[in-house]
C-alpha cells in the first residue's frame, strides 16, 4: 500500500486538510487504527469505529472517528479496492455484489478468529491493475492521493520486470502499518505455506516482516530531509519458518549482484535479477547510488558475490551483458598464475539471452576450482 493514497482518501473523507496538517489529527489516528484492525474486527467492526464507535463483547465502548455514513463509505470503498475485502465478498456475499462496492452488508462472520488477510491470500486471482484503477477513482481529487497511486503503479511495474505478478505481489489497501511517520509505500511480507496449529488445523504461516518508507523521520532530528526505508523482521517467526521448511543450518553462497549503470533502466536490471532467481540463482540489484561504479563492486565483495552482472548503454545496444568473475578476480589479485588467468578470463561478454546459462557455467567453474 502507500500512505499517500491513504492520505488522499482521508482528504476526500474530510479528515485531512493539506493547508493545516495538524487539524483532525485525532480523527485521522482513529481512522488509521480502525483500518489496521480489519483482520480482527471485520468490515462491520471497522465501519463502527469509523462512525460513532464500537462496543465489544465485554461491553467496553471504543469511541469512533465520528465520520458520517457517506464519509465512512469513502473509506470502506478504499478498503474494498483490495483483494482482501474482494475475497471476503466473494466468499460471503451474494454473487451479484460488485467487487469494490462500498456496501459490505454481512460480509464477515464476526465470530471468526482467523486472520482474514492470511486466510484469503491466494484465494482469488490478484488484479493489481484493477485495484490501482479503483484507487485512482477514489482519490482523483487529491494531489497527494494521485502521487501515491503513481508510486504504487511504478512498484507494480518493477515487480513485473522481475517476474513477480499479482499472485506474489498484492496491492492491499488494508496494509497501513501502525506508525505515523511513514510517508510513502508500506508493505508486509507473508509466508503462505501451511502449518498445523495446536489443534491440528491447517493454517498459513503468516507475516514475518513489515515496514515502509519515511522521508521526514531524519528531519525531525537534523532538519534535513533524508529519504529512508525500513523493515522490521520477526526473527523468531522467521526462524520458526526455516525450521518448518528444514532450512536451518544450510550455508548459502553470496548473491549474484546486478550492477546499475543507468537508473532509468532499473526495470531492465530488475528483469535480469528475476531471470536468475527464476533459475534458482540467488541474485539482487544494487540499490545504492550508481554513480561510483567502484562502490558497486565493493558492495558485491562485501556481500560475498561470486559474479557481478554489468550492462551499460553500449552493451544494451548490442543486446549483450558482461559477467565479472569476482572469485577468480580476487584470486588473480592475490597472485593466480598466468595460465589460470588465460584459461578462465575474469570477465566475459555474452548475449543477454544467454545470461542464465552463462552464470550457471561460471558458477560451476568456480565450484570446480
Amino acid at each position: 500500500n502507500n500512505r499517500k493514497v491513504l492520505n488522499g482518501v482521508m482528504e476526500v473523507a474530510g479528515v485531512l486538510d493539506p493547508s493545516n496538517p495538524t487539524r483532525f489529527a485525532e480523527e485521522r489516528g482513529t481512522v488509521l487504527r480502525a483500518i489496521d484492525k480489519l483482520d480482527r474486527l471485520g468490515v462491520e467492526g471497522v465501519r463502527a469505529l469509523l462512525g460513532a464507535g464500537r462496543r465489544d463483547e465485554s461491553g467496553d465502548f471504543t469511541k469512533g472517528a465520528g465520520l458520517t455514513t457517506d464519509l465512512v463509505d469513502v473509506v470502506m470503498g478504499f478498503l474494498g479496492a483490495g483483494d482482501q475485502v474482494k475475497a471476503m465478498l466473494i466468499e460471503n456475499s451474494s454473487p451479484h455484489d460488485e467487487l469494490g462496492n462500498t456496501q459490505f452488508q454481512g460480509a464477515i462472520n464476526p465470530e471468526s478468529k482467523t486472520s482474514q488477510r492470511t486466510t484469503f491470500i491466494g484465494a482469488v486471482t490478484r488484479k493489481n491493475d484493477q485495484v490501482l484503477q479503483q484507487l485512482f477513482r477514489l482519490v482523483q481529487t487529491s494531489q497527494v492521493g494521485k502521487e501515491g497511486v503513481d508510486e504504487l503503479s511504478t512498484l507494480v511495474e518493477l515487480c513485473r520486470s522481475q517476474g513477480y505478478g499479482s499472485d506474489r505481489i498484492v496491492i492491499d489497501p488494508g496494509v497501513v502499518r501502525g506508525l505515523g511517520y511513514y510517508t510513502g509505500p508500506v508493505f508486509e511480507a507473508e509466508l503462505t505455506f501451511e502449518i498445523l496449529d495446536d489443534k491440528g488445523r491447517k493454517r498459513q504461516f503468516g507475516s514475518v516482516a513489515g515496514g515502509g518508507r519515511y522521508d521526514d523521520l531524519v528531519m525531525r532530528f537534523t532538519g534535513q530531509r533524508v529519504p529512508g526505508t525500513g523493515v522490521s523482521i520477526g526473527v523468531d517467526r522467521l526462524l520458526a519458518a526455516l525450521r518448518a521448511k528444514g532450512r536451518i543450518g544450510t550455508a548459502a553462497a553470496g548473491p549474484v549482484v546486478v550492477t546499475v549503470m543507468d537508473r532509468e533502466r532499473m526495470g531492465d536490471y530488475m528483469a535480469m535479477a528475476g531471470q536468475l532467481r527464476a533459475a534458482g540463482i540467488r541474485a539482487e540489484v544494487y540499490l545504492g547510488n550508481p554513480k561510483q561504479f567502484g562502490n558497486q563492486l565493493k558492495y558485491a565483495d562485501k556481500r560475498g558475490a561470486p559474479i557481478a552482472v554489468i550492462q551499460g548503454g553500449d552493451e544494451a545496444a548490442k543486446g549483450m551483458v558482461i559477467l565479472k568473475d569476482l572469485i577468480l578476480g580476487a584470486r588473480i589479485a592475490e597472485g593466480a598464475s598466468l595460465e589460470e588467468w588465460k584459461n578462465r578470463p575474469a570477465q566475459l561478454e555474452v548475449p543477454l539471452g544467454e545470461l542464465v546459462a552463462a552464470v550457471h557455467a561460471m558458477l560451476a567453474a568456480q565450484a570446480r576450482a
